[in-house]
C-alpha cells in the first residue's frame, strides 16, 4: 500500500464526520438527533446542503483510494470479497451525496451503504480470522452484532432515524481504524 492511500484511510473518516457536524450545526434550529435522519442535513433544496455532501463525496473518494490499497494485501479470497462488498459501500457513500435526499435513487444509496459496508467488514474481519488474525475477526463479529442491535433498538425506538445511522457509521470507522491500527502493529 502507498503511504497516500493509508493517508487517504486516515483522513476519510474524520472529513465526512466533519461535514455532518457542520451541517448540524448549521441547522440547529430545525435538526433533531431523535426525529431526523442525517440525510435531511443534505436534501435538495435545503440551503448549505453542500456542506454535508460535498464532504461526503470527498471521503467516499479517499476511502475507496485507500481500500484499493488494503485490497492487495489482503491474502485469501473472503477478506478479498469483503473488501469488495466494502468498496461498493464507499461507491453508495459517493451515491448518497450526488442522489441527496429528494431525489428518486437517494433511498437505495443510503440503505446500499449501510448494508454493503456492514456486510464488507464483516466478511474481511472473517477473511482476516480465517488468515490467522482470530482476535480481529471476533472483534468483528461481535461490532457487527452490537451494531445491527442497537441499530434495530433505535429503529424502534426514535422517530427519526439518526440514532440507528450513527451506530452504523461508528461501528464502520471503528472497525476501519482498528483494521489501521492492526496495520501499524503487525501488517497483514
Amino acid at each position: 500500500m502507498k503511504k497516500s492511500q493509508l493517508w487517504a484511510g486516515i483522513l476519510s473518516p474524520p472529513i465526512a464526520l466533519g461535514g455532518i457536524g457542520a451541517a448540524i450545526i448549521i441547522n440547529r434550529s430545525w435538526w433533531r438527533l431523535t426525529d431526523n435522519a442525517i440525510s435531511d442535513l443534505g436534501k435538495v433544496g435545503l440551503a448549505y446542503n453542500w456542506v454535508m455532501n460535498t464532504p461526503l463525496l470527498i471521503s467516499a473518494m479517499l476511502a475507496i483510494y485507500y481500500v484499493l490499497g488494503l485490497f492487495g494485501e489482503l491474502k485469501n479470497t473472503v477478506s478479498k470479497i469483503g473488501a469488495g462488498v466494502f468498496i461498493a459501500g464507499l461507491v453508495f457513500l459517493a451515491g448518497i451525496a450526488v442522489f441527496p435526499e429528494g431525489t428518486s435513487p437517494h433511498y437505495h444509496v443510503s440503505w446500499g451503504f449501510f448494508i454493503c459496508a456492514s456486510l464488507g467488514y464483516l466478511t474481511t474481519g472473517i477473511g482476516l480470522w480465517l488468515q490467522g488474525q482470530k482476535k480481529f475477526g471476533a472483534f468483528t463479529t461481535l461490532l457487527f452484532i452490537t451494531e445491527v442491535i442497537l441499530a434495530r433498538w433505535a429503529f424502534n425506538t426514535f422517530k427519526g432515524v439518526a440514532i440507528a445511522e450513527f451506530i452504523g457509521i461508528f461501528a464502520i470507522v471503528t472497525w476501519h481504524y482498528a483494521l489501521i491500527s492492526i496495520k501499524f502493529r503487525e501488517g497483514i
